[in-house]
């Protein structure tokens, strides 16, 4: 998940100041003495430990156990290589801050210790599609604890001069309504470029689709499933109503640029997205509005593909106890749902979803994060979406009239050889 995520809320205006949250406690009867001169590090990326959380959950860790608790901030720009070296030394970090897609390498390596008593007693209840990515070869190596995903980002007055009263529950409503911006306005429907992959995965989870699968003893390729084609042509009907280019991904432009121009429906993307496009034009600001992606039917929302971090602990930590220590009292109720309400993520279990009440655009992502998922959770995973991305020019060529099947058969030999490859 990248720091962006966090610093955009903020322009946004969406972060809400920290309260006291209901739930337990969490932490242990250790007592204050338990841990006495100890010191526990832990790495977290910038932008996920806001200030008000930070400083409670350290005073009552404190508290509970003496020791003293070290936060020390890491940049994603090149974390990836630092935590695989970290892993590897004798006095690596106790607590680490990982991606959830990027968890499944580093438990591969043997460098995370194994969470699943703790999952026993404190994780009973964390939402299974958030727990999966911390889950590898059948044992818990980490713990689910914050994640965010795309929403429907639309203008509210577009949809108004369409004469449109309320969002849509369902995908075939989505259409109807673009439809009516279509024919009834001078707006672009939907703002949505070729090559949005993260909204495409989102439908191939929808549509229970897996990107790769087991040949012998080796990961291949299963772009030509006829589940992932169906994925892909329901993304085509969603990008006829854009006029953003067939070859670009929503980065080139920013496509909150495009949308605070003021004169496009709707994008699908992250909620600090919204933020991007108020820094770019005030006056939208009040037009903005939010609504979960809709499904084939009203009681299921669209699948998406879940952003995150999970708290992992290593293995080579001489302090395995009161880093356990940490995550019971870190992932309680009373801190996942502080950290929901002061940093607007999704946390780990459907029960403290209340406190995203304040951010509209978490209100909407919430929804859907129970059937959401990720990438493959293989450590060969990574290659594959190294530039150029080849499912990106899967899904440009289906655009520019190749069937999924065709576009499939040109991109699977080198999805193959990248996931071949050693990490």
């Amino acid at each position: 998940m990248k720091r962006k995520l966090i610093a955009a809320i903020g322009i946004a205006g969406m972060m809400v100041s920290i309260a006291a949250c209901g739930g337990d406690d969490g932490g242990s009867d250790t007592g204050a003495d338990g841990f006495k001169g100890d010191t526990l590090t832990v790495w977290a990326m910038d932008g996920s430990t806001p200030p008000g959380w930070t400083k409670d959950l350290t005073a009552e860790f404190e508290k509970q156990t003496g020791a003293t608790l070290k936060f020390e901030t890491q940049q994603w720009d090149g974390i990836q290589q630092k935590i695989t070296t970290a892993l590897s030394e004798e006095n690596p970090p106790d607590v680490i801050e990982v991606g959830n897609t990027q968890t499944p390498a580093y438990a591969a390596t043997g460098g995370l210790a194994d969470l699943s008593d703790l999952k026993s007693e404190i994780g009973t209840d964390w939402t299974e599609a958030l727990n999966e990515s911390s889950v590898f070869d059948g044992k818990q190596y980490a713990a689910p604890w914050y994640f965010a995903n795309r929403v429907v980002i639309y203008n509210k007055k577009v949809w108004a001069d369409a004469g449109i009263t309320d969002t849509p529950k369902t995908r075939d409503e989505f259409f109807t309504d673009l439809k009516a911006i279509e024919s009834k306005t001078d707006a672009e429907p939907l703002y949505l470029p070729g090559q949005n992959w993260y909204f495409f995965d989102g439908l191939t989870i929808g549509q229970g689709a897996d990107l790769v699968k087991k040949d012998g003893d080796k990961y291949v390729s299963n772009l030509a499933d006829p589940k992932v084609a169906a994925a892909m042509e329901i993304y085509k009907e969603y990008q006829s109503f854009s006029d953003a280019p067939k070859d670009k991904d929503e980065a080139t432009p920013q496509q909150a640029d495009v949308f605070a121009k003021g004169n496009v429906g709707a994008f699908i993307g992250m909620g600090w997205e919204a933020g991007t496009a108020i820094a770019a034009n005030k006056a939208i600001e009040k037009d903005i509005g939010y609504f979960t992606i809709p499904g084939e039917t009203a009681d299921k929302p669209e699948g998406v593909f879940l952003g995150g971090s999970n708290f992992a602990v290593a293995a080579g930590s001489e302090k395995q106890e009161l880093a356990k220590e940490f995550l019971k009292l870190a992932l309680s109720d009373k801190f996942e749902g502080a950290l929901a309400k002061e940093n607007g993520v999704i946390p780990n279990k459907v029960s403290l979803e209340s406190n995203l009440a304040a951010n509209p655009a978490a209100v909407a992502a919430a929804p859907a994060a129970a059937f959401g998922g990720t990438t493959p959770l293989i450590p060969e995973w990574a290659a594959v979406e190294n530039d150029p991305n080849p499912i990106k020019s899967y899904m440009t060529a289906v655009l520019n009239g190749k069937s999924p099947a065709e576009a499939a058969a040109q991109v699977e030999d080198e999805i193959n050889k990248r996931l071949s490859q050693t990490s």
